[in-house]
This record gives C-alpha cells, sequence and structure tokens, in this order.
C-alpha cells in the first residue's frame, strides 16, 4: 500500500519551528532564501522514514537543534493512503535510540513510505565519480531485485574475505583463497547476468523519458562497462586465477565486477566527455525518473519524491518542460528552490502548495 504526506511536524531537528507542515497530494513547492531552512524539510522527512539523513557525514549530532531543550528529535506526519484513510506515523531518535509508531502504537517496520531524493549535487557526483555511480546503480538494483541485492551482499563478504586474506600474508593464504575464487566467481556471473537484465528495463524508458521531460530527440541509454560481460562461470574464475600474483603484491583484490562501471550515451556518446553540465544533469534526472517508473511497476506504487533546488545548469526552457512532466505524474513531489526565476516557474503551477520558509518559520504567504 502506498502513502502520500498530508501533514509534518518536527521538533529539534535543525532551526525548523514546531509548526505543522500541510502538504497536498500532488505538487508542493518550497521557497526561500539559502540558509533559511527549505532542505531541512526535506532532511527532516527523510530522518523520519530512514533515522538517518541525506547529507554527506551528517548524523544525529549534527541535525540536532542547538536551542533543543532535551537530545531527542521527534517527528509525526499524517499520512493518506490508497483507501483515503489517514494514519498516523512517527518516530522519535536519541543519539543511542530510535522508534516508529503507527497510529500511537509502537512498531517494529515503518509502513511502505518510500522517498527519492534528488539534490543539486546528485549529477555532478553521478557523472564524476565511479564510486558514486557504483553505490548509486547498485541501490537502485538493489531496491528493484530481491535477487540481486542477496546475491551482492554475499559476493561483498567474500570481497571484504578476500582483501582480509590479502592484507595479511598472502602467500599463507594462498590456498584458501583459491578455494573461495570459484564461489566468487559465480556470484560475479550472477551480478553480470542480472545487471544487464535491470539495464535493459532501464532502457526501456530512459529515451521516452527524456524525449518527454526536455522535449529533444536524443538517443539516451545506459550501458555497462564489464570485462566479464561475456564470460562464462569457469572464464571468470581463470582471469581471477590469472591475476592474483597482481593481488598478492598489492595486498587487494584489484580485479572483479565490483569495478565495473557505467556509461550513460548520449546519441552514441560518452554523456560526461562530450556533452554540457546541463545535458549531463538532464541525462541524470531521465535515470532518476526511469527509475521511479520501473519502481512502480515493481510494487505497484509510486515513492514520494523530494527534489532539492536542481535549477543550476538548466534553462528557463528545460526548467518549464521538467515542471510540466512533474504536473502530469502520479506521484507526489516536494521541490525547494532559491532560485527567482525557477520559483517564478513553479508559482505558475495551478493548484500547487506554495510554502514559504524563513529562519526556519513556515508560512503561506511570500514574505521573503
Amino acid at each position: 500500500m502506498s502513502y502520500k504526506i498530508t501533514k509534518f511536524q518536527t521538533k529539534n531537528f535543525r532551526n525548523l519551528s514546531n509548526q505543522i507542515i500541510s502538504f497536498n497530494e500532488k505538487i508542493n513547492c518550497i521557497i526561500g532564501n539559502n540558509g533559511n531552512g527549505k532542505t531541512n524539510i526535506l532532511e527532516a522527512i527523510y530522518f523520519m522514514v530512514y533515522k538517518k539523513s541525506f547529507r554527506k557525514n551528517n548524523s544525529f549530532p549534527q541535525c540536532l537543534s542547538v536551542d533543543g531543550d532535551t537530545p531527542e528529535m521527534t517527528f509525526s506526519a499524517a499520512l493518506l493512503n490508497e483507501e483515503r484513510k489517514t494514519i498516523s506515523f512517527s518516530s522519535k531518535i536519541t543519539n543511542t535510540s530510535n522508534s516508529y509508531y503507527l497510529n500511537g502504537n509502537i512498531i517494529k517496520k515503518r509502513p511502505n513510505l518510500e522517498l527519492i531524493i534528488v539534490n543539486p549535487f546528485d549529477s555532478y557526483q553521478f557523472h564524476n565519480s565511479k564510486s558514486f555511480r557504483r553505490n548509486w546503480m547498485d541501490d537502485k538494483f538493489s531496491q528493484l531485485n530481491i535477487h540481486y541485492k542477496k546475491t551482492l551482499k554475499k559476493y561483498n563478504n567474500i570481497l571484504k574475505f578476500r582483501n582480509n586474506l590479502l592484507s595479511k600474508r598472502p602467500s599463507k593464504f594462498l590456498d584458501q583463497i583459491k578455494s573461495i575464487d570459484l564461489n566468487f566467481a559465480t556470484l560475479s556471473f550472477e551480478l553480470i547476468k542480472t545487471r544487464h537484465e535491470i539495464v535493459s528495463n532501464f532502457n526501456k524508458y530512459l529515451q521516452t523519458i527524456f524525449n518527454s521531460v526536455f522535449a529533444e530527440s536524443i538517443k539516451l541509454e545506459i550501458i555497462i562497462d564489464s570485462k566479464f560481460k561475456k564470460m562464462t562461470i569457469e572464464e571468470i574464475h581463470n582471469a581471477l586465477q590469472a591475476r592474483l600474483s597482481k593481488d598478492c603484491s598489492s595486498f587487494v583484490t584489484n580485479y572483479g565486477v565490483h569495478r565495473d562501471d557505467y556509461i550513460l550515451l548520449f546519441n552514441g556518446m560518452n554523456i560526461f566527455e562530450f556533452c554540457s553540465l546541463g545535458q549531463q544533469k538532464m541525462g541524470y534526472l531521465s535515470l532518476l525518473f526511469a527509475y521511479i517508473k520501473l519502481f512502480r511497476y515493481k510494487f505497484n506504487y509510486y515513492p514520494i519524491v523530494l527534489i532539492d533546488d536542481i535549477s543550476g545548469e538548466l534553462d528557463q526552457i528545460r526548467w518549464s518542460k521538467l515542471i510540466q512532466y512533474l504536473k502530469d505524474c502520479e506521484f507526489q513531489v516536494l521541490i525547494t528552490t532559491a532560485n527567482e526565476k525557477f520559483k517564478e516557474e513553479l508559482l505558475k503551477i495551478k493548484n500547487a502548495n506554495n510554502i514559504y520558509v524563513s529562519s526556519g518559520e513556515i508560512s503561506t504567504i511570500d514574505n521573503i
């Protein structure tokens, strides 16, 4: 069962006041100058659900309000389900404990309240960092395919164990390393196979979404850059053994599917090498919206989409196309901006819920 958030309140989270914030079921525009708390609203909702921040290196101490009377944060929300019934969901988090509540009763597992966060730095990191790209894809693949998630966990456990042996005295543990490499190769084969299946599903949506959002007739697709693409289990195993001496010399596993990469192609060209920052961001957003489509197909409901000021590198025409796409979508959107021109575009959205933030205070009137 899917949910949409209609009301939200937090206490002791960053600079946010204790006010109740109301949201509609479609597009909610959160507007204010930089440093006033727009992103904090998205972060607080994310913290309520996942008990962590989407910001790098921001844990409980960094998020706790400096003015708080007690060292705990509380989050409360009214959720609307598919049957149009409202339920209450809340969580309480301290530096050492956390708990969820549904309709006032403590629960061990949260309801199916899934969030997708889009922040202004993700596109840059996706295109500039192989490790970010790999982790991003692994996370999305694991969400969409439980077999992939389990296989990846097994692979990473063996990789960790293998690297631990290599970091000590590799010659002493050589037989032990060789004994686990057949299983390592088998898991590698399974990961490659499943990755290609999921990437194929992404590509069913990518170009259509790109053309729909940005109204440009571009062929957009994502491919896997892997040395193991057409290898059998035996061939992968042989390749691991052939490079074992190099791994022993460097004390780490340098060769494996954990080193694979993904390339986003823009009319057949590597989008990172040949395209502008605006086109790169358009490609990344298309990939993200394709994932949302696949999520809906897999689980039969949409996540709530949190978009933190993505106006950079996009011109007004692309803003307008993006807003039109969001208007036509069925998922709930919370989108922030401090950009005056993008703000003007957002305020044109009919029936959108406009929320103004100033020094952590919430208003429905623009006093900025």
